[in-house]
């Protein structure tokens, strides 16, 4: 492939290691040569945007595809907003709601929501991820536009219930999993692929000038679109049957080591 003008990555599993960090001094000389070559770098992740952004305070041009592509934005310019209508998103909490042995995160714009009577310890869990975490007594009537709903499940249980919310939600909601008892509801024609594309149009970039880099079931459209994608050694058999190439894992710095040998 040519040299792309857009570099794409997920974070867990992919740009993070299994300490949610990354070799800084590396990426920071490999940043400077991205923007010496005109390639704007973006983060594509299922993570809420205030959290992505903690990780590159010291690079404010970065963009974030946060939310599996529902909310677009950098430091200063929101890109796009893909929320529910207030009636679905009634409906999806309902549905929800009948679910044995489930916790939900409901992902707003401004917030994040969760439960005040869900368990401290995996309340402090999604802490990690959720820099804007709000306590609420019930869903209903929340002052927020929503975008997506995350679902922690036992793990050897979520392949199970991907297939059982595909039918629950009926169209209202697709699942996407990145494994290991983590489920998205996101909207149908949503995810980071539809995201990348949306971001595109603005910065008039092709997916086919596009790079992008992941490892779990929400990047399988992302990683077959865009004009190389790029799987991580520790990779789904899913995702590495769509990439056009494959790195080594995230706890070596795939990421970084691709991208040394693409900019030359």
């Amino acid at each position: 492939m040519k040299q792309p003008k857009l570099v794409a990555v997920d974070m867990d599993g992919t740009f993070l290691n299994d300490a949610m960090d990354y070799d800084r001094e590396h990426f920071a000389r490999l940043h400077q040569r991205m923007q010496e070559q005109g390639i704007r770098f973006v983060v594509a992740s299922g993570n809420q945007y205030y959290q992505l952004r903690s990780f590159f305070t010291d690079y404010p041009d970065t963009i974030y595809v946060a939310e599996n592509g529902a909310y677009i934005r950098d430091e200063h310019r929101e890109y796009a907003i893909n929320r529910y209508a207030s009636s679905t998103a009634a409906t999806i909490i309902a549905r929800l709601a009948t679910v044995p042995d489930i916790h939900v995160v409901v992902c707003g714009v401004k917030s994040a929501y969760v439960l005040a009577d869900e368990r401290p310890e995996w309340i402090a869990d999604v802490r990690r991820y959720y820099y804007q975490l709000e306590l609420v007594d019930s869903f209903d009537d929340l002052d927020d536009e929503l975008i997506k709903f995350a679902i922690s499940c036992p793990p050897d249980e979520t392949d199970a219930l991907v297939h059982r919310f595909e039918q629950l939600m009926d169209g209202l909601a697709v699942p996407a999993s990145s494994g290991h008892g983590d489920i998205d509801l996101i909207q149908p024609g949503v995810h980071k692929a539809a995201g990348l594309q949306q971001l595109g149009q603005v910065l008039n970039v092709d997916l086919a000038d596009m790079c992008a880099f992941g490892d779990g079931g929400n990047d399988l459209e992302m990683i077959r679109e865009v004009g190389l994608g790029v799987a991580m050694a520790n990779a789904s058999d899913a995702v590495k049957a769509v990439a056009d190439a494959e790195t080594a894992d995230n706890n070596t710095q795939g990421v970084l080591t691709f991208l040394d040998q693409l900019l030359g």
